[in-house]
């Protein structure tokens, strides 16, 4: 049993050593902490084990991801988008779900001895290829510096609609394990609460967040300030996680409503050091879960799929 500072002694050198290794190959540094995840975790050497404390810390990663991507952009910039979320992200996520349960019919049809065929299980797995890695794949943009690209624009889209389905996917999924659920009910509720909960964020957010920021400002105190923003990004985050949406969600809406006030410069440098070490272990945590025994003996599925 490892202590917790033990634990976070072996995340760091594994850390520091995957990003230098990964470096000199000319490589990413997110493989370098994916690589490292997989090698130390309880699936490999054994050297750290999952925590709920590495998972939370881990999660905070994502969020001021999210919260340095929602600075790039603004409301009007997002009113713009539109047509690409609810457009483009939509048919992605229709098309991806349609393609899978197609597919796995066919199967089901052509090697009946090998695939057995439930359209309940088929959206489920249609449901599940059909989302990305919100922090892989902007992380990846950021590094390639193509986030303002108009591809880099369309994947954005698309991801912030994946955030968006994951609500109602969430419930469909459970739902058809259970005949009799009174699922139009739980979609009705889902769709009002996420829908209010984002229209208060968009329409008054960003009045009180300039307000508040400048209160916070004039007392001169950097420490203050960077309370304020931690406050500022975990509470969004917060608010869209209690109404069934990702945190993630709400840490980017928080992040593009400081991008339109004049503070935008000032906080998008403060919060570079929090964002860059915690996604780092969420990476590292990311490749802790990853077993390759399992994916070796499923090789062929795993590589179909």
């Amino acid at each position: 049993m490892h202590s917790t500072l033990e634990i976070t002694l072996i995340l760091l050198v594994a850390a520091v050593l995957g990003v230098v290794a990964f470096r000199m190959l000319k490589q990413p540094p997110m493989l370098g902490y994916l690589t490292v995840g997989v090698l130390i975790g309880p699936h490999a050497l054994g050297l750290a084990s999952e925590s709920t404390a590495t998972s939370t810390l881990s999660e905070f990663g994502v969020v001021f991801l999210m919260f340095s991507i929602g600075l790039e952009f603004s409301l009007p910039k997002l009113k713009s988008m539109r047509r690409n979320v609810f457009g483009l992200g939509m048919a992605q996520v229709v098309v991806t779900i349609a393609v899978i349960m197609a597919g796995s019919g066919v199967l089901a049809w052509l090697l009946p001895n090998y695939f057995s065929h439930s359209w309940s299980a088929s959206f489920a797995l249609g449901s599940a290829l059909a989302m990305s890695s919100t922090a892989i794949v902007l992380k990846l943009l950021t590094e390639r510096l193509e986030l303002e690209s108009e591809h880099g624009r369309r994947i954005t889209a698309i991801l912030l609609f994946q955030d968006l389905a994951v609500v109602p996917l969430l419930i469909l999924i459970p739902a058809l394990a259970r005949p009799g659920a009174d699922l139009l009910t739980d979609l009705g509720l889902a769709a009002a609460k996420a829908v209010f909960v984002l229209v208060l964020l968009l329409s008054f957010g960003q009045t009180l967040l300039r307000r508040w920021f400048r209160i916070v400002v004039q007392r001169r105190s950097q420490e203050l300030f960077m309370l304020n923003l931690l406050l500022v990004t975990l509470g969004a985050a917060w608010i869209t996680e209690m109404a069934g949406l990702s945190l993630a969600l709400g840490a980017f809406i928080a992040g593009m409503l400081i991008s339109e006030t004049e503070f935008r410069l000032q906080v998008e440098e403060d919060i570079k050091p929090f964002r860059d070490v915690l996604l780092g272990l969420f990476f590292i945590s990311v490749g802790m879960m990853l077993d390759m025994r399992l994916v070796f003996d499923n090789l062929l599925l795993v590589l179909a799929l």
